[in-house]
């Protein structure tokens, strides 16, 4: 298991290995106390999934948590020092629960362990220069086809570029944070959503044989860390 996740299970952000100087813990696109935020409760995962930039020496974790009293759904990046994966630098959290876009974590966990994210050939990878093309043409509201899967909160589509927006966005959607993995053809960034208001956001897109597969969104709506 990722150590990311044991820690979160238990609640105790000491067992990992922060750096000692700017080390920064931020959650919804807020810079926090990490003693005060999701990673110091602890939380019974109903679905996990990990994946590693090798490039940027930084993970992507997205998590599921239905049977605690407060449901969450979780997409974390962790980034590290000097390509030293045992410490880190930067912890990125973007936390969705009750009261959010379309949420509903039972919904979610159930459209997405029917989902395959399987390591590809390497002879049908992605670049790592079209994942960012890909992940930026969704924010930037430029539409990239119908044949693909999102779930947006809890909202599911099949086909789902019939569903969205176009003609891109009258404000930029900014603060974007990319962790990319040619090996599963995923682009995972954190962002604010400034095209619908100062949503804190992530967008999760996996691409397969120059397609889109699966679209994931998990945006905060109340614009607080909780």
């Amino acid at each position: 298991m990722h150590l990311y996740t044991r820690v979160q299970i238990a609640g105790k952000p000491s067992s990992l290995k922060l750096a000692v100087s700017n080390f920064t813990h931020q959650q919804n696109n807020k810079v926090s106390d990490i003693a005060k935020g999701l990673l110091s409760t602890p939380f019974k995962m109903n679905l996990n999934r990990s994946t590693a930039d090798t490039v940027a020496c930084a993970s992507y974790t997205m998590w599921i948590s239905t049977t605690d009293s407060k449901p969450y759904v979780v997409s974390t990046q962790l980034r590290h020092v000097n390509n030293d994966t045992s410490t880190i630098s930067t912890i990125d959290t973007v936390s969705a629960t009750t009261s959010d876009l379309f949420f509903d974590a039972a919904k979610i966990l159930t459209y997405i362990r029917n989902e395959t994210w399987t390591s590809l050939p390497a002879s049908s990878r992605p670049s790592r220069a079209l994942l960012k093309r890909v992940g930026d043409a969704y924010l930037d509201i430029i539409p990239w086809g119908t044949d693909c899967e999102r779930v947006e909160g809890s909202a599911y589509k099949n086909l789902c570029g019939k569903s969205l927006p176009s003609g891109g966005s009258k404000k930029n959607n900014d603060m974007r944070r990319y962790v990319i993995d040619e090996e599963t053809g995923r682009v995972e960034i954190p962002c604010q959503f400034d095209s619908l208001g100062a949503w804190p956001d992530s967008h999760e897109v996996r691409v397969v044989d120059g397609k889109v597969k699966y679209k994931h969104t998990v945006t905060v709506m109340r614009g607080v860390s909780a």
